[in-house]
């Protein structure tokens, strides 16, 4: 996948701008024809696809190479449970995780953070993949239609996720590179929200996709415009205003956690404030080490 520099800015909204850049920044190496070309599925992948926030287990990966401390992850962890408890969406929370996500690979080689990613994936991200989630990936590949992941984490380490599992390809937060290296500034802002759903539609027009015959899954509130501008939403492992919204709806809702995988989820859980997760703590730490 060749790195993202910077989108053209078409109109105002940093959310419009980031879904283009995740869009644009989805190219796979290969696209087989399919059978159902106008169709596809994307999916969420924090706590959907996979237990807990994938950018955190990356974090603890990171931490584990002596990049920071286990204190700054714990720390983390920590304010992370608060949100999580609180259930509130802080805008001073998103504007740090924005701050800590830039922090985290300003000055870095996009190959270096790759290469990372590569390994911590199969040492502890690979386990934590739900089968249940797995196997509704399997039906939309086994009927033809084409599968992306659509997620805030930084389109890189999603891209790793997405080929390891055989999908089309992963929509994500994209940063700004130049000769090779990470800028510091992020194109648009997280894929996040908003910005998910336009990174769908983006993804939509270019690939000549029909919406309505579209599906789509996530387990966050956070993520009902995404869901919304498909025909045919799936709530899985919803949280509490989600699985409301779709009852109400009357979207499909879907838990493929066991009890033991629900307790995993906990901590590191991604959303609102942290929805870069693990890039705060790393941020912070690779900062000091750039500085």
């Amino acid at each position: 996948m060749t790195p993202f520099r910077r989108a053209r800015r078409r109109d105002g909204s940093a959310a419009a701008l980031a879904g283009a850049a995740a869009a644009a920044a989805a190219d796979v190496e290969a696209t087989p024809a399919v059978p159902d070309p106008r169709a596809a599925a994307f999916f969420d992948l924090d706590n959907t696809v996979m237990a807990g926030a994938s950018a955190y287990w990356f974090a603890r990966g990171l931490a584990s190479r002596g990049l920071f401390t286990s204190r700054d992850l714990a720390a983390y962890a920590w304010k992370q449970l608060r949100y999580r408890a609180s259930g509130r969406e802080d805008v001073q929370g998103m504007a740090d995780a924005r701050e800590a996500a830039l922090a985290f690979v300003a000055g870095r080689e996009v190959s270096e953070i790759v290469a990372f990613g590569e390994e911590i994936y199969d040492e502890v991200m690979a386990e934590r993949i739900y089968a249940g989630t797995r196997a509704l990936v399997q039906q939309h590949l086994d009927a033809g239609q084409r599968v992306w992941l659509v997620t805030a984490t930084p389109v890189e380490l999603a891209s790793i996720v997405a080929r390891r599992l055989g999908l089309t390809g992963a929509l994500g937060t994209v940063a700004e590179v130049h000769d090779g290296r990470y800028t510091g500034r992020l194109v648009g802002e997280p894929l996040h929200g908003p910005a998910k759903a336009e990174a769908v539609r983006a993804l939509a027009v270019r690939e000549g996709l029909e919406l309505e015959r579209c599906s789509a899954y996530s387990d966050s509130s956070h993520d009902i415009p995404m869901l919304s501008a498909v025909g045919h939403p799936m709530a899985v492992n919803a949280d509490g205003d989600l699985r409301r919204h779709a009852k109400a709806q009357g979207w499909p809702v879907k838990d493929v956690r066991t009890g033991r995988k629900a307790v995993k989820v906990g901590v590191p859980a991604a959303g609102g404030a942290g929805m870069v997760a693990g890039a705060v703590v790393a941020g912070i730490a690779l900062r000091r080490r750039l500085t």
